[in-house]
C-alpha cells in the first residue's frame, strides 16, 4: 500500500499533466536549496538530493574536504569517515558523503513549500509553450473566462489562457461567459509571467483553416486555395483551383444548396462569402473577382510604372454593384488578384479611348483605322449628354469599338516588348563573360571620360558594353560624352574583344626546311606585314610631332579659343602616347643606395645620359 508521499507525488503529476520526472526534479532542487538555508552552506559547494518516490524519504549529498582534524563539519570530513564512503580517500581529497541532518523532513517540508510550487509552476509554463508553439496557425477551442473592454481572455487546454485582442474580433460579435468558441492561434509569446498565447477570428488564415476543416477535397489536395481577401465580419472573397481532373472547386466548397459554405458563414457570424474559381488568364481571373456584377470587357496594362493596372468596362447598371458598398467588392477584387483595378462603365470608357486616340501617341496611330467608326461613336456620345434612349445596337457598337483599339494597343506593346527582349539578349550575347570582371580604366580612355563613366555609375566594362550595344542614346546623355566619344568607345570596345577572345589552337605543320620552300600564298601574308609595320611607325611619329607642336602652341598663345572636348582628348591621348615611349634604357643596381637606376640615351644621340632613380623594395 503506497504512503501519503506517494499519492501526493502522483496527484500532483497528474492534475499538472507534467511527467513523473520533472516534478521529481523540482522537489529534488528544492531539498537542496532547503539543506542550504538550513544549514547555510556556500553555493559554492556541490549538493544533490535523492528522494525515493515510494516512501518519500530524502537524502542529502554533499561535497567535503578530507582533514584529519574537522573544524567545520558542514565541508570537512575525517579520515576514516571518507574510508567508509570512498575506501581510496587520502587528506586533501574531495568525497560526496551522507550529510542529511537529523531533523530535516519537518524543516524541509515548511521551508521547501515555495520553491517545490515555483520550479513546478515554471515546468508547467515550459510545458504550455512548448505544446502550443506548435500549434500556431492552426484553430483551438477555448471558453471564455472574462470579456473586457480590451479584449476576451478564454481558457485552453494544460490549463493555459488566451487573449483576443479586440482587433482581433469580428464585428459585431459579443461573448458572455463559459461561452465556447474557436479561434485561430495567432502567435505566441515568452513572458515573466509565462507564455501568452494570442488568437484572432478576424486573419484570413482563420477562414482557411475553416474551410479545410468543413471541406474534405481541400484537406485532401483535390482542391487548392490560392488566394484570400477579406474584411473580417462583411465580406471574403476566396479563389480555388482545381487540382484534379473532374472536380469542380466551387462546388466542392459550396456543397450541396450550400451547406458546407454555410456551416462557415454561421460561425463567422454571417460574414458573406463569395467562392471564385481561379484563372490563369489575369482578365478572365478578374471578371470573375469582381462577381457577382457583370464584367463587359478587361484590357490590362502592365508596362506603366507601379502597380499592374486592370481597365474594367462594365455596363452602366452593373457599375455600383461593381464597385460596391465604399468600393468594397472592388477592394477585395484588388487584394484576390493583385492587380490595381479601374471600373468604368461602357459610354466613359468610349470616350477616354476616344480622347486618347486624338491626343495620346500610342493610340494616335489607329486613327486612320478607326476613322469610320469615330463618327458614329461620336454621334452616339452626342445622344448620351442629350439623355437620349441608346440602342443596344448602339452599346454593342461602343463596346466593340473599346475593345478593337484597346486590343490593338496591347498587340503593340506586346511586339515593342519582345523586340526590347531579342535587342537585351542579342546585346548580352555579344559581351564577354571576362568584360565584367574589368574596371573601366582598363579600355585606355582618358581620365575625363573615366571619370564621367565612373560618375554615371558604370562599375565595370561589361556594363558598359551592354548599355552601348544596348541602347547607346542613354551614354551621350552622360555629361561630356558626345559622337565622336562614343566612336572611341566602340574602338576600345573592339580591341577588348580582341584581347579576350581565346586564340584558336594552331595545326601542327611540318616544320619549313631550307630545302622547302614557302608556298606563294605564305610568302604573301608574310612580306606585305613588314612594309605595312614600317609604314605604320612612320605615319605614328608623324602624327605625334604635329600633335605636340599643336599642343605647345595652344599653351603658349593665351588668345587662342579652346579646342572641342574631342579634340583636347585626341592631343592628350597622343601626348600621353609620346610620353610612354622609352628608348635606349640600360638598368643598373647600386648596391651601396640598394636602388635600381635606370639610364635613358637622349633623342638627338648624345653622349650624355639622363638618370633617374627609383625605389624599389627587395
Amino acid at each position: 500500500m503506497k504512503n501519503d508521499f506517494a499519492l501526493a507525488f502522483n496527484e500532483i503529476s497528474e492534475n499538472r499533466g507534467l511527467p513523473k520526472e520533472v516534478v521529481l526534479e523540482a522537489i529534488e532542487a528544492a531539498m537542496v536549496s532547503a539543506y542550504r538555508r538550513s544549514v547555510n552552506a556556500s553555493s559554492a559547494q556541490h549538493i544533490e538530493a535523492k528522494i525515493d518516490p515510494e516512501t518519500g524519504i530524502v537524502t542529502i549529498f554533499s561535497e567535503k574536504e578530507v582533514v584529519e582534524d574537522v573544524q567545520d563539519p558542514r565541508t570537512e570530513i575525517t579520515l576514516s569517515e571518507a574510508k567508509k564512503v570512498d575506501p581510496e580517500a587520502e587528506p586533501g581529497s574531495i568525497v560526496v558523503s551522507d550529510s542529511t541532518p537529523s531533523n530535516f523532513g519537518r524543516v524541509a517540508a515548511q521551508t521547501a513549500r515555495q520553491v517545490i510550487q515555483q520550479r513546478i509552476r515554471e515546468a508547467e509554463r515550459q510545458a504550455q509553450f512548448d505544446y502550443y508553439s506548435k500549434q500556431i496557425g492552426e484553430i483551438v477551442n477555448g471558453i471564455v473566462q472574462s470579456v473586457t473592454a480590451k479584449g476576451v481572455s478564454l481558457g485552453l487546454e494544460l490549463k493555459a489562457e488566451g487573449i483576443m485582442p479586440r482587433n482581433q474580433q469580428l464585428p459585431r460579435e459579443h461573448f458572455r461567459v463559459h461561452d465556447r468558441i474557436r479561434a485561430l492561434l495567432l502567435e505566441i509569446k515568452t513572458t515573466p509571467r509565462g507564455p501568452q498565447i494570442i488568437l484572432s477570428r478576424a486573419h484570413r488564415d482563420f477562414l482557411r483553416r475553416l474551410l479545410e476543416n468543413e471541406v474534405p477535397e481541400i484537406y485532401h489536395g483535390m482542391v487548392e486555395i490560392r488566394s484570400i481577401s477579406r474584411e473580417p465580419g462583411y465580406r471574403s472573397k476566396v479563389s480555388v483551383a482545381g487540382m484534379q481532373a473532374g472536380v469542380d472547386p466551387v462546388g466542392a466548397c459550396v456543397g450541396i444548396r450550400g451547406v458546407r459554405i454555410q456551416t462557415i458563414v454561421r460561425e463567422l457570424n454571417d460574414e458573406k462569402i463569395d467562392v471564385i474559381e481561379w484563372n490563369a488568364d489575369p482578365a478572365i481571373y478578374i471578371a470573375k473577382a469582381l462577381s457577382p456584377a457583370r464584367v463587359l470587357s478587361v484590357h490590362l496594362d502592365d508596362n506603366t510604372k507601379g502597380p499592374k493596372t486592370a481597365t474594367v468596362v462594365v455596363p452602366e447598371d452593373q457599375l455600383s454593384l461593381a464597385i460596391g458598398r465604399d468600393g468594397q467588392n472592388a477592394r477585395l477584387a484588388a487584394k484576390l488578384t493583385g492587380w490595381r483595378i479601374d471600373i468604368k462603365s461602357l459610354p466613359e470608357a468610349t470616350s477616354e479611348v476616344l480622347f486618347k486616340l486624338h491626343k495620346n501617341p500610342e493610340y494616335t496611330i489607329f486613327f486612320k483605322q478607326e476613322k469610320d467608326v469615330i463618327h458614329q461613336i461620336e454621334a452616339i456620345l452626342s445622344k448620351k449628354s442629350e439623355r437620349r434612349i441608346i440602342t443596344p445596337e448602339e452599346y454593342h457598337l461602343m463596346g466593340s469599338f473599346v475593345d478593337r483599339v484597346e486590343h490593338s494597343v496591347l498587340q503593340r506593346r506586346l511586339a515593342i516588348k519582345k523586340e526590347h527582349e531579342q535587342r537585351l539578349q542579342a546585346a548580352q550575347e555579344a559581351v564577354p563573360e571576362a568584360a565584367y570582371e574589368l574596371p573601366i580604366f582598363a579600355l585606355g580612355l582618358t581620365k575625363r571620360i573615366t571619370k564621367s563613366l565612373t560618375e554615371a555609375e558604370y562599375k565595370n566594362v561589361g556594363d558598359l558594353m551592354l548599355q552601348v550595344y544596348f541602347d547607346p542614346v542613354i551614354i551621350l546623355e552622360v555629361s561630356g560624352i558626345g559622337d565622336k566619344t562614343l566612336e572611341k568607345i566602340k574602338a576600345a570596345f573592339e580591341a577588348l574583344i580582341l584581347t579576350v577572345q581565346e586564340p584558336e589552337p594552331e595545326e601542327e605543320d611540318t616544320p619549313a626546311t631550307e630545302d622547302t620552300p614557302l608556298e606563294p600564298e605564305a610568302e604573301a601574308a608574310v612580306e606585305p606585314e613588314v612594309v605595312e609595320s614600317e609604314e605604320e611607325v612612320a605615319e605614328e611619329l608623324t602624327i605625334e610631332e604635329t600633335a605636340v607642336t599643336e599642343a605647345e602652341s595652344v599653351t603658349t598663345e593665351g588668345e587662342i579659343e579652346p579646342e572641342t572636348p574631342e579634340n583636347a582628348d585626341e592631343a592628350e591621348e597622343l601626348l600621353q602616347t609620346k610620353k610612354k615611349k622609352k628608348k635606349y634604357v640600360d638598368v643598373e643596381y647600386d648596391p651601396d643606395q640598394d636602388v635600381m637606376i635606370y639610364k635613358k640615351k637622349r633623342k638627338g644621340g648624345e653622349s650624355s645620359w639622363e638618370n633617374w632613380e627609383d625605389d624599389l623594395d627587395f
